[in-house]
């Protein structure tokens, strides 16, 4: 009798199991099929890219993109709010205009930096100069009156505007050598000479426009074909403008032999004073455990050279998409989805730090955080953070995504706290098992990531719709789970200096009033 009893039960929990695994594959199947047959990707990149475009904290734009992003939830039947974390300088972009007025006239290739001052309504004409090699900080000082109404060169001119793969493929080994050579000697002598003004970056800006420059001219270049890198001004009254390689250089050898050219600078920028910064949140009540939490991250500012296609509109057009598939297939979660688009990473993970700050019993419920930031390929390595069982858990959740979509991933356990530089840090960093979704390069580094060349076109649709089941994927897994995360992490190297165990990523509170100087 005993013995029919336990076959009975063993029989019961052979069919609850084979039903569980049964619903759990049904499920999985309406993941891919909605991702691939009802796709919103390619519409969520084109609102957010081509219409709202370009999202620098603390621009109209980007206050646009977080009302765009609630208004979207909201259509899929997920509420949303836009939570204010701070306050950031507000600037608006407008026309940049860079003209060769002499020897000749052309329309130069660049752009006004990010909250770089306006020129006046009918634009600045000068000539240029380039910042001197002195002796030291007292003899740059003495030359420091040449600069009154010119516009200064401070980039380095290139030697070559081809990059490194080009040389590998067509030059001779010889030729290739000589050319590294030669630039790793300018760079070096470059460093030097800014070095030998006795004042950094900022601060050399700083001194050029109190001397009355009229401007600061630059060149960011990404080591690609026609991509420059766009970051933010250092001068609070005079224009910066960043050229491309090809005009910069052309400008630039015009000055070193005596031609004295003239450009003319119209850049219409509007300061807007101290404007509200905001981290979009949405979310999926959770069932049975709606105090833990699963959350979808993205860092959702931008620079504002390109449309931040790859950095990071990728990422947060795959959270959305994530979301508006789980509130269709999954709309009863186990334990709550947040999706966290954070603003301010760029200027040092504000948004999330912030909230990080200000949500403790989020962070202490966390059971996964998901994060994607770099670029539009498909995921190809998943790190365990340092947390001893991820092993266990992460490899649970990825047993259940098809081979087809994991085929190319590897797996580091239990890999380094570090968290690497986006939002997944901010939570690392307090303890919580927040893991980064890192994916396939496609040039990111040179030719999307902070460049102006970051644009729609860059996407490749077919990697970011993979990502889109991985992540659902993950997502449902952890929500189903019946453990909690363990946050077991390893034991980090004692600082020789200080002797205290060494903290990566540090513990930083966030910058919530920025760029206001």
């Amino acid at each position: 009798m005993r013995k029919q009893a336990f076959t009975l039960v063993t029989v019961f929990l052979i069919t609850i199991s084979s039903a569980i695994a049964q619903d759990r594959d049904a499920l999985i199947q309406s993941i891919m099929d909605e991702a691939s047959n009802n796709s919103h990707l390619e519409m969520l990149a084109h609102e957010l890219l081509d219409v709202i475009g370009p999202r620098l904290v603390g621009t109209p734009q980007m206050q646009h993109a977080h009302d765009w992003a609630v208004s979207t939830f909201e259509s899929w039947g997920i509420s949303a709010r836009n939570e204010q974390w701070g306050e950031w300088r507000g600037w608006e972009r407008g026309i940049s205009h860079i003209v060769l007025v002499y020897p000749r006239v052309v329309s130069l290739e660049g752009m006004q930096l990010a909250w770089s001052p306006s020129t006046p309504e009918n634009g600045v004409t000068a000539g240029l100069v380039i910042i001197p090699d002195p002796e030291n900080a007292e003899a740059f000082n003495s030359w420091l009156p040449n600069v009154d109404g010119k516009f200064v060169m401070i980039s380095m001119n290139q030697p070559t505007g081809r990059p490194d793969y080009n040389w590998e493929e067509f030059a001779t080994e010889e030729s290739f050598e000589k050319m590294k050579s030669h630039r790793d000697s300018l760079n070096s002598a470059w460093s030097d000479r800014i070095r030998k003004t006795g004042r950094n970056n900022r601060e050399l800006a700083r001194a050029l426009e109190e001397a009355g420059a009229a401007g600061i001219v630059q060149s960011n270049w990404s080591r690609g074909f026609g991509t420059n890198k766009i970051f933010g001004a250092n001068t609070r009254n005079v224009p910066t403008i960043d050229l491309s390689l090809e005009d910069y250089g052309m400008l630039y050898r015009m000055v070193e032999s005596g031609v004295d050219p003239q450009i003319r600078v119209r850049a219409e920028s509007k300061e807007l004073g101290s404007m509200p910064a905001f981290n979009t949140i949405a979310e999926i009540p959770g069932t049975e455990l709606p105090g833990e939490y699963i959350i979808l991250s993205a860092h959702y500012d931008s620079w504002d050279g390109g449309t931040g296609a790859t950095d990071n509109g990728t990422g947060s057009i795959t959270m959305m998409e994530v979301a508006r598939i789980l509130k269709k297939v999954y709309p009863n979660p186990k334990r709550t989805i947040l999706i966290g688009l954070w603003g301010s990473e760029e200027q040092g993970l504000n948004g999330s730090r912030a909230f990080v700050e200000d949500n403790p019993e989020i962070v202490d419920n966390l059971q996964a955080l998901f994060n994607q930031d770099n670029g539009t390929g498909r995921v190809v390595n998943i790190s365990g953070q340092g947390f001893l069982h991820s092993y266990d858990f992460i490899g649970r959740w990825l047993a259940a995504v098809p081979r087809e979509i994991t085929g190319g991933i590897t797996t580091t356990f239990p890999g380094s706290p570090s968290g690497g530089g986006s939002d997944h840090a901010s939570f690392v960093a307090a303890g919580a098992p927040a893991f980064f979704l890192s994916a396939l390069s496609w040039s990111y580094w040179n030719y999307t990531w902070h460049t102006n060349r970051d644009t729609y076109d860059k996407i490749v649709f077919d990697d970011v719709r993979n990502n889109v089941i991985l992540t659902a994927i993950l997502t449902v897994m952890a929500s189903e789970d019946t453990e909690r995360t363990p946050r077991d992490k390893r034991v980090l190297p004692v600082n020789s200096r200080t002797g205290e165990q060494m903290n990566w990523p540090p513990v930083r509170s966030p910058n919530r009033s920025g760029g206001m100087d």
